[in-house]
């Protein structure tokens, strides 16, 4: 749905695609010449940097003669929503296609012949618009204007009707996927409530009546396919125009929050639940286990996992298990990391490291995204980066650089940058998963009980007795609580 196709090229300058514009940086303080005028749009080495709204409109647009570049149809639709409602841009966009129409209908006879052509670059225009943002149209106003955008074109053509034909497809096409999209922010996932039963925690019960990870899989590579699976399906729900609303949310130097009336989607917060249950599960797992040997048996599989999950390309899964392993109950378990061979976990652990803004992680990144454009099989296209970093570099993208430029055009710039980024990921998401579902592991990583931060202490305790005073004092106190409560 979001490839884009192969570009239609125009008379005017080129917008730049992906691979070469504007490398790494967007500079919040890019002026125009002084010969320009403020509504002009500026140009730096072929590439538009800033112009006012108005102007950024009309190159949406498509003329008899022209047809926007993708990459700037992209963009553009993805930022407008910072300095405007989508129903508000459609309107413009709509008046600036009866007013195109209403020239050619007014021309000569050859003109008039051009209606068709127009229509069909306008219902292109559209469809593009409607694929790549389907929320744009759930309201009734998008859908309104949309409806007498399509109304004014489908009289290009009345003879033969293809044109209404290719209309009521494409409005078919979008409401299933809004039907979809629905569909699936009703269907809460049941999240985990942490585990608290005292016979749980304190092991009262016998352990071979528990299952374990390894119970399910004993495989490595298995389990990290699996996990590959659950990550690949929760990032196919999430939109450009969710991503978009880190930056769409906040205030503009407009003073207003154009999109304050969207709700945060679900699929964001499901996303990132998915993250920290999958630490919690790692802890859980390791904490619960009563024998120092089988406790670090699993603590050597999930770094195994999480190494294969490395190779495989899926970051997001391998950041989750690291967390879990580091989560302070199992960080205290010397005497069973004193057991595992960490030699595995320290080259995971140089990946993930946080200096110089994670350097070693975004070099690894990088390496997984060059092969992916490369790469002939599904296998080799995985990337799924660190959905929390990917985040946070969006928004800090958005702090750092502002929406506009000191002579009040819009700096595009920026918004190229961003673009750029999140066109990477859902050109990632798109990846459809390569290896075989396995139901009954993907059922126990999605559903097998997990520890609250409390019980995870607690049963660390159990499982190594506190060393110091201060873990004493912990331990004591959490077990007299937890004891009161039952």
């Amino acid at each position: 749905m979001y490839i884009l196709q192969k570009k239609m090229r125009e008379t005017m300058p080129q917008t730049p695609i992906f691979s070469s514009m504007l490398g790494s940086t967007c500079s919040g303080q890019v002026q125009p010449d002084m010969g320009e005028r403020c509504g002009d749009p500026v140009y730096q080495d072929g590439n538009l940097i800033s112009g006012s709204l108005e102007v950024l409109i009309e190159r949406l647009v498509p003329t008899m003669d022209y047809y926007p570049d993708r990459t700037y149809i992209f963009t553009f639709l993805l930022s407008s929503r910072v300095f405007i409602h989508p129903h508000e841009l459609l309107a413009k966009v709509g008046q600036i296609c009866i007013k195109q129409k209403q020239q050619l209908e007014l021309g000569s006879e050859a003109e008039k012949a051009k209606l068709k052509s127009f229509a069909a670059k306008i219902i292109q225009l559209l469809k593009e618009w409607t694929e790549t943002f389907p929320y744009d149209f759930q309201d009734e106003k998008s859908m309104k204007e949309l409806k007498e955008i399509a109304q004014r074109i489908t009289q290009c053509d009345e003879e033969n009707g293809t044109v209404k034909k290719i209309i009521s497809q494409m409005t078919q096409n979008l409401l299933m996927t809004l039907s979809a999209r629905s569909q699936y922010q009703e269907i809460k996932e049941k999240f985990r409530q942490p585990v608290t039963d005292k016979g749980t925690i304190l092991k009262n019960k016998p352990q071979s009546t528990q299952k374990d990870i390894l119970s399910i899989c004993c495989d490595p590579l298995i389990l990290a396919q699996q996990l590959t699976h659950i990550e690949l399906e929760r990032v196919s729900n999430i939109y450009a125009e969710d991503l978009m609303q880190i930056v769409s949310h906040m205030d503009s130097l407009d003073n207003h929050k154009c999109r304050g009336d969207v709700t945060k989607t679900y699929t964001l917060e499901a996303y990132d639940n998915w993250f920290n249950c999958l630490s919690m599960l790692v802890a859980t797992e390791i904490c619960r286990v009563v024998k120092k040997k089988q406790r670090t048996r699993i603590v050597e599989f999930f770094i195994d996992v999480a190494r294969e999950c490395f190779n495989i390309g899926n970051f997001n899964s391998m950041m989750a298990i690291i967390s879990g392993m580091n989560l302070s109950p199992v960080a205290r378990l010397k005497k069973t990391w004193s057991k595992v061979k960490t030699a595995k976990f320290d080259v995971l652990e140089h990946h993930m490291d946080p200096s110089s803004n994670f350097c070693n992680y975004r070099t690894a990144l990088q390496g997984a995204a060059q092969r992916s454009q490369t790469a002939n099989s599904n296998r080799e296209k995985i990337v799924i980066p660190v959905f929390n970093l990917f985040i946070k570099d969006i928004y800090f993208l958005h702090k750092i650089h502002t929406n506009r430029l000191p002579n009040g055009q819009i700096n595009f710039k920026k918004f190229w940058e961003i673009s750029r980024q999140i066109h990477d990921f859902i050109t990632w998401k798109q990846v459809e998963c390569p290896f075989e579902k396995d139901k009954k592991i993907q059922s126990y990583l999605l559903t097998a009980p997990i520890y609250s931060e409390e019980a995870l202490f607690i049963a660390s305790f159990e499982s190594e007795g506190p060393e110091n005073h201060m873990e004493k004092d912990s331990w004591k106190t959490l077990r007299t609580t937890l004891l009161n409560r039952a």
